[in-house]
């Protein structure tokens, strides 16, 4: 993030144009040991649906799926397509599979949710900012065991210049408008 001249992060409103969204090991064992993990998953298929109806792009990740399981039923029967990267650094970054899908897809602004909040979506956000992306969080759509490290998880990415929102506000950001065929597509989702 940039610094304005008035000391401000340099933000601009999501464009679809270049705006994607990564979920973080959605994974049976994991999200057992999450109590949000309801509220997770309801924002999680919220943005899904936005990513569908704007044809963003979807990068998700399963860490040790031989261990954790795979990505939730839930979430997998809403995705365009299930094509997740594994992986067992708790960094995305770290991986080289990942990276390549990173680079392939050209995205300026991404969405991140997943667990756990504190290890493997703040590893991600830094490495994200670091190489110069603006990273979106929505609050209730990234969890960890417990809320302390929750909430550390979330204070920390702030520091570090990520924008911590709701999937509402991101969703609105991306519509614009009321009145449109996208809206009257999300508009299921959101009341």
């Amino acid at each position: 993030m940039k610094m304005s001249m008035k000391g401000t992060m340099d933000i601009s409103l999501l464009q679809r144009e270049n705006t994607g969204l990564i979920i973080v090991d959605m994974q049976e064992k994991l999200m057992g040991a999450m109590p949000n993990k309801d509220r997770v998953m309801d924002r999680a298929v919220k943005l899904i649906h936005l990513a569908r109806v704007f044809d963003l792009h979807i990068i998700l990740t399963e860490q040790n799926p031989k261990g954790l399981g795979v990505t939730l039923p839930e979430i997998q029967e809403h995705l365009p397509a299930y094509d997740p990267i594994d992986k067992m650094d708790f960094n995305c970054l770290a991986v080289e599979a990942f990276n390549k899908r990173l680079e392939e897809v050209r995205l300026h602004n991404i969405i991140l949710m997943g667990v756990e909040t504190h290890i493997c979506i703040f590893q991600t956000c830094v490495s994200l900012l670091e190489r110069g992306y603006r990273v979106h969080i929505p609050h209730h759509a990234v969890d960890s065991r417990t809320s302390d490290n929750r909430q550390i998880g979330l204070s920390l990415m702030r520091d570090c210049g990520a924008l911590i929102t709701s999937a509402e506000t991101i969703i609105f950001q991306l519509l614009k408008k009321a009145g449109t065929k996208p809206f009257k597509a999300m508009l299921q989702h959101v009341k």
